[in-house]
């Protein structure tokens, strides 16, 4: 499984006391290394100026048009977290589609 992480160098407006999009990256990828050390996931980091395939190229663009807010966490296609994501709700998605694969 993928978790991307969509995000800027510059924190979004709204959440100026918030960490770093890549901090929050590095800290989504430690926590799901701890909960769930032998599962096949990989955490990337994609910024929104930057984008590397068309997907993160659509994402890049609603996040640029206010649909969402960053830093954006998706799976799968799913949005599963946005602006300050919450680890319960990335270790929910994660748990339920790593038993769909398993």
């Amino acid at each position: 499984m993928v978790i991307t992480v969509y995000g800027a160098e510059a924190p979004c407006p709204s959440c100026l006391h918030a960490p770093s999009s890549r901090e929050t990256m590095e800290w989504i990828e430690a926590a799901v290394r701890r909960k769930f050390p032998d599962a096949p996931i990989h955490v990337r980091y994609i910024d929104i100026y930057e984008p590397e395939t068309p997907e993160d190229e659509a994402f890049s663009r609603k996040i640029l048009n206010d649909e969402y807010f960053y830093p954006l966490v998706v799976a799968r296609g799913q949005v599963i977290g946005e602006g300050d994501p919450r680890l319960k709700t990335i270790f929910k998605f994660i748990e339920e589609n790593l038993t769909e694969t398993a």
